[in-house]
């Protein structure tokens, strides 16, 4: 009898949201001066270290005190958002221009694929 094959599933994206809070190094900046130190000290070195990585941000200031902003991280799989931890780390983002106050680290509807049943949300991919 020929042994049973199944296929290896695809890792999931991992999407981490990423709750930090402002240090004084960053808010003694200008405006100017802040998009001008993420785009020359902390992009490229996502950009040369990693791959399959993508950020969206979120202002939270005004609701929160604990929190100033949400990054939100999405990787292509654990082994990118580890490599993209990595790399922050070595970056002034992490602990100078920023206090990463919580890592929330998830898979979309992880749940329905290991049950095999449809998501439980009002909107699907």
């Amino acid at each position: 009898m020929p042994a049973e094959t199944t296929e290896t599933p695809t890792a999931p994206p991992v999407t981490a949201f990423m709750l930090v809070k402002t240090m004084p190094e960053w808010l003694a900046m200008t405006p100017k001066e802040r998009v001008n130190a993420f785009a020359t000290q902390v992009i490229p070195a996502i950009k040369a270290r990693t791959t399959g990585v993508r950020s969206r941000f979120y202002d939270t200031e005004f609701y929160s005190t604990r929190v100033t902003d949400v990054w939100v991280w999405e990787a292509d799989d654990h082994g990118a958002y580890q490599l993209l931890i990595d790399v922050l780390r070595e970056t002034p983002f992490w602990d100078r221009y920023f206090e990463v106050v919580d890592l929330l680290v998830g898979t979309e509807n992880g749940y329905a694929r290991t049950y095999g049943v449809d998501p439980v949300a009002t909107i699907t991919t």
